[in-house]
């Protein structure tokens, strides 16, 4: 059953609200700002507001030691040795160096983020391309093809008398068209014109995190480590409330009352006060009887915190485990330091998992550059199919070892200069200066070459010959000699 228009704009609705509460949580717990868990109801009460949540953030650095290492530096088509220059500046226009970096990161937190690609006002040859959250949109897949199938985005405006009105974009594979929320019905935005594009097929992208066949949306990143991130928060919570309670020992007073405890104007000293002050005084006595007071103050040992220690040390060995991080990430340290070769070895699981998030997303923004060459040149591109996104280097090779290996492939004549300089991790845009320096210095020595001075061929004029020694003069033979 085909949907309206309509039809289509109330289910991606129904379906993205359905999931915004998860969402949610997960944005979360990137932020540091989950909900306590595991703590017993009755220890919550009794501490009151006195207990605040130590946040142990691992989801956040789960997330960034990936997304770190996730650069795009351009895209080349299969004939051109070359980064294209006109995609990269509309790349720029679009300043889709940060944004990129955010959809990147909202993927591996929330799933997914999302490309919305749309003609601009006054520059037809620079197309619009913004990087969207999923608390914003939200795309459907048609189930034959796996191709967006429809897609909506939602936000919220101030009204004339300053209510909350409910914006929505509608994008299908033919039009797109906005709506507004009026009274609790969707109609057209009266303000804006419907945009009977033809492109054949939707202008959002999804950017997803670990999809599979049959979740194309994607995974969170944090699906596998929040539950020990739980953990570790309420070990570390527990902890700050044995320290307060448990650490400094404990102490009885018998024989006392509530007028014994005061300080030295006759004011009562707290309960907090009784419990670490350093010297008690009183004149009571430890005798019983009639000349004794029986006052007497016992010490219980301290509460040893170690257990808290090896217990949040082993979740985050599993969480490292998990997460394919390096232990020092972690902060685990031994009076060994690791020696540079082992420190890229135990870095191979993350620089892998890098390695497959270029793989998925660089398949997207190749799509996203197909979408932009066809809305401003009006027609598709076979050349785009072959495009290839250029991304940095995900691993962390020191500088010397970079240089060592592209120096020995140009020498070896394996791979040309501009790979090289490629290799190394310069941008496109250094790469270009230094060809023009080259080419500038090409120029120079010619001009040198052609004006006789043959120090531009690298030999300098040949140096004079010396003059050579004169040979020293016969002795005289002695007298007598024959």
């Amino acid at each position: 059953m085909e949907r309206t228009e309509l039809g289509w704009l109330k289910h991606l609705i129904g379906c993205h609200d359905a999931e915004k509460k998860d969402l949610k949580l997960l944005d979360s717990y990137y932020e540091g700002e989950q909900p306590l868990s595991y703590l017993a109801p009755e220890l919550q009460a009794e501490m009151d507001e006195r207990v605040r949540q130590v946040v142990v953030n691992w989801p956040q650095l789960v997330a960034d030691s990936i997304e770190e290492r996730l650069d795009v530096e351009g895209f080349r088509f299969p004939e051109e040795a070359e980064a294209d220059e006109e995609l990269w500046r509309i790349w720029q226009a679009n300043r889709l160096d940060a944004m990129s970096h955010q959809g990147h990161l909202d993927a591996l937190v929330m799933r997914r983020s999302y490309v919305i690609v749309g003609a601009r006002e006054g520059d037809a040859s620079t197309p619009v391309v913004t990087v969207e959250s999923a608390l914003d949109v939200y795309a459907e897949h048609d189930p034959r093809t796996g191709a967006v199938a429809a897609a909506v985005k939602r936000w919220c405006e101030d009204g004339p008398d300053g209510a909350d009105v409910d914006h929505a974009t509608l994008y299908l594979p033919g039009v797109t068209s906005w709506w507004v929320k009026d009274r609790g019905e969707w109609l057209p935005d009266p303000e804006h014109e419907r945009d009977e594009h033809d492109l054949g097929e939707v202008p959002v992208v999804v950017l997803a995190n670990r999809p599979r066949l049959k979740k194309p949306g994607g995974v969170s990143e944090f699906k596998s480590v929040i539950s020990l991130s739980d953990a570790c928060c309420k070990i570390a919570t527990d902890m700050m409330v044995s320290a307060e309670y448990h650490a400094t020992p404990r102490r009885v007073a018998f024989g006392f009352g509530e007028d014994d405890f005061q300080d030295a104007q006759g004011r009562t000293v707290s309960a907090f006060s009784r419990i670490i002050g350093r010297i008690w005084a009183t004149e009571k006595n430890r005798k019983t009887g009639q000349d004794g007071d029986g006052a007497d103050v016992i010490q219980f040992p301290e509460a040893d915190l170690a257990n808290f220690h090896s217990t949040i040390n082993q979740l985050a060995r599993l969480v490292a485990s998990l997460a394919g991080l390096p232990p020092h990430f972690l902060g685990y340290a031994t009076e060994n330091p690791a020696s540079a070769d082992a420190i890229r070895s135990s870095e191979s699981r993350l620089v892998k998992r890098a390695e497959r998030k270029q793989r998925d997303w660089g398949e997207a923004w190749e799509q996203v550059m197909r979408l932009v060459l066809r809305i401003r040149d009006g027609v598709w591109d076979p050349r785009v199919m072959s495009l290839e996104t250029v991304w940095r280097d995900a691993s962390t090779p020191t500088v010397a070892q970079k240089a060592d290996a592209a120096t020995k492939l140009f020498t070896a004549k394996i791979v040309p200069l501009r790979q090289t300089r490629e290799d190394m991790g310069y941008s496109q845009a250094q790469i270009a200066r230094m060809e023009e320096q080259d080419e500038q210095a090409a120029q120079d020595a010619m001009r040198r070459l052609l004006d006789g001075d043959m120090s531009a061929l690298g030999a300098g004029p040949k140096p004079p010959a010396e003059d050579a020694p004169e040979e020293p003069a016969p002795e005289p033979e002695p007298a007598g000699a024959s």
